[in-house]
């Protein structure tokens, strides 16, 4: 089977059992692998209602068949589980070495359920998994312990871990994998590194010498050369800036949200900004395994203010305004030292920084005490911002309920609180307007994350020729732009490869390129079908956990609270213009009016056993 092992891993913590499973051709035409597989193994192996901490919650870490090939980008390991911040699905990419090397180790999908008495590592290699002691792990950092971990293990393993944060279970706690001994990638959202601690599974290592096939080499390559030039283009600024050099360009058209969204508009963004930053800090530039793009870089703090000497990657574009703009920080130090933090201690840098600043308005309104805290909450306090992290992380003072995240948060605080949320699905929201890209409020609102910006995505919002004025079109945009991250979280391709040189929706490059690896015959339908069939998987995953058309809504400073100055001042997703765009984005998805995926849909998309349990 070229482009898979045809293997998958499955490990029980609890029990000490490690079993290899295999699958064939139809489940990976059905599938395609990463999100794909991770979906149908959760869906059929979890049951509803399984509490996310409990023993019986899985983690899958899943590659897809261009992982280890010749196809750009296509490094990208997708780790996905029940979410201990939303109770939903939730899956999660990060790039670096690890999908090559659990290619090479040959598990397309490693599935670990259970709990270990005491802090364990899994060593995961050809012939299956070994349950190693990680006592003397466990309360270090994260690049600590994976540096411990490659120290001890073979050359060519690859490791990823939990820090502090996912031991101490903060729901919103990532894992971050360190390769090369200096960059990370880091599994972000949704509290995977959190699921992982209430296992105690420090961390879990990866080798092997296996060889991925290609059935067509040459059509690879043919296809490689039309690619490289839109690549080449399309992904200029990247190379140069990375993800920083978006933060003058949105705050220009008034989409950088400020003080926890109170503005969108940041009189101090140059401070911050992706110019500046690489002016003043940047070392050297970094990649992901094989890729062209090196939209990665290594910052050193030399400036000689309190944070001189800070050797750390870029804090990409959400951190800056998770723990920038939305914190009115404009302390460029503070920001990559914040960034350093997050990283050791494994917490997620947007739920965090979204959170913080929720907590931020609710004291500036009166709705938390100084004594609840420990101390004032005053946007701009960059001191005061680095504690919390910590104390958050420790789940210290009011670390601890800052820990559960803003929607818990709003509820422990009650009153008006909840006004102030900025969060979906109980996961808080990205820095791509909710309100000024009409995209992104549908998108938003029916993401099977949560507030993710990885659903429904952004990019091809920014054009000149997208109108974001109007809702007009948007819930087809949506379900096209949701079908399309389904298929590259299934293949595990990063967004900014597939949509600057493949294309930003899926067109006739994605089946050439699964057909020449793979030696399918796959047509343009077919691949938009398997990217339709993960989504409904999904979408059933979370209607059996209760998310119905109710669930489906955007924050109330969304709806109710337009934009108040700047280039799209007046900017907002009214109610009726949500339910409006939600009636139509369930009937073209051809689900009921309270967004259930109806049998015939499903049994359209092979999934008549799903109907059956739906119905």
């Amino acid at each position: 089977m070229h482009g898979y092992s045809g293997r998958m891993l499955h490990i029980d913590l609890s029990q000490g059992e490690v079993k290899i499973d295999t699958f064939d051709e139809a489940f990976a035409q059905t599938y395609l692998g990463g999100n794909g597989f991770a979906i149908r193994l959760l869906y059929d192996r979890l049951a509803p209602g399984t509490e996310p901490f409990a023993p019986e919650n899985m983690i899958v870490f899943a590659v897809g068949p261009t992982t280890d090939t010749t196809v750009p980008g296509a490094t990208r390991c997708c780790a996905a589980t029940k979410s201990p911040l939303t109770g939903l699905f939730f899956d999660s990419t990060f790039g670096g070495m690890f999908a090559t090397a659990q290619k090479r180790a040959g598990f397309e999908a490693v599935s670990i359920v259970g709990q270990a008495d005491t802090p364990v590592y899994l060593l995961i290699h050809e012939d299956g998994a070994e349950i190693k002691s990680a006592d003397d792990l466990w309360g270090q950092h994260t690049r600590e312990t994976n540096l411990a971990i490659l120290e001890r293990e073979e050359a060519g393993t690859e490791v990823l871990s939990i820090g502090p944060a996912g031991e101490n279970r903060v729901r919103y706690a990532c894992a971050v994998h360190t390769w090369g001994k200096s960059r990370d990638g880091v599994a972000g959202r949704g509290g995977v590194g959190a699921v992982m601690g209430a296992k105690h599974l420090k961390a879990v290592a990866v080798r092997g010498k296996r060889k991925t096939s290609m059935a067509d080499p040459e059509a690879v390559k043919t296809l490689l050369g039309e690619t490289r030039e839109p690549m080449k283009v399309g992904t200029a600024a990247l190379k140069q800036y990375g993800t920083t050099v978006l933060v003058n360009i949105i705050n220009k058209i008034g989409a950088l949200g400020v003080r926890n969204l109170q503005t969108e508009v940041y009189d101090k963004a140059d401070a911050i900004s992706g110019e500046t930053f690489r002016e003043a800090y940047f070392e050297k530039d970094t990649t992901c395994f094989k890729c062209p793009v090196a939209c990665g870089k290594d910052f050193h703090v030399q400036d000689g203010g309190e944070y001189d000497g800070t050797r750390w990657k870029m804090p990409e574009y959400e951190t800056i305004f998770a723990l920038g703009s939305m914190l009115d920080n404009d302390n460029k130090g503070s920001i990559v030292k914040a960034n350093e933090l997050c990283d050791q201690l494994g917490v997620d840098t947007i739920s965090l920084g979204v959170t913080l600043s929720f907590a931020f308005e609710c004291f500036e309104k009166g709705l938390l005490a100084p004594e609840r805290c420990g101390r004032e909450l005053n946007f701009g306090d960059y001191h005061t911002i680095l504690e919390l992290i910590e104390d958050t992380a420790h789940r210290r003072g009011i670390g601890d309920l800052l820990a559960e995240g803003s929607v818990r948060m709003a509820e422990e605080l009650g009153g008006e609180a909840s006004r102030y949320l900025y969060a979906v699905k109980g996961l808080e929201m990205p820095a791509h307007s909710a309100r000024v890209l009409k995209g992104m409020s549908i998108g938003y609102a029916t993401s099977t994350r949560g507030g993710s910006h990885h659903d429904t995505r952004p990019t091809l919002q920014y054009g000149t020729d997208h109108d974001n004025t109007t809702a007009d079109g948007k819930p087809e945009f949506a379900v096209q732009n949701q079908h399309f991250t389904a298929v590259g979280d299934s293949l595990t391709q990063c967004r900014f490869v597939s949509e600057r040189g493949f294309g930003g929706m899926l067109n006739e490059h994605y089946p050439r390129m699964i057909n020449a690896v793979t030696g399918w015959q796959l047509s343009l339908d077919d691949v938009e079908r398997i990217g339709e069939r993960i989504w409904n998987l999904e979408r059933a995953f979370n209607v059996r956990e209760g998310i119905r058309h109710a669930q489906d809504v955007l924050p109330y400073r969304v709806m109710h609270e337009p934009v108040p100055d700047g280039m799209h001042k007046g900017m907002h997703c009214p109610p009726e213009e949500l339910q409006s765009m939600l009636a139509q984005y369930y009937t073209l998805r051809g689900w009921t009016p309270e967004g259930v995926p109806t049998r015939e849909r499903l049994e359209h998309l092979g999934l008549a056993s799903v109907a059956e349990e739906l119905a």
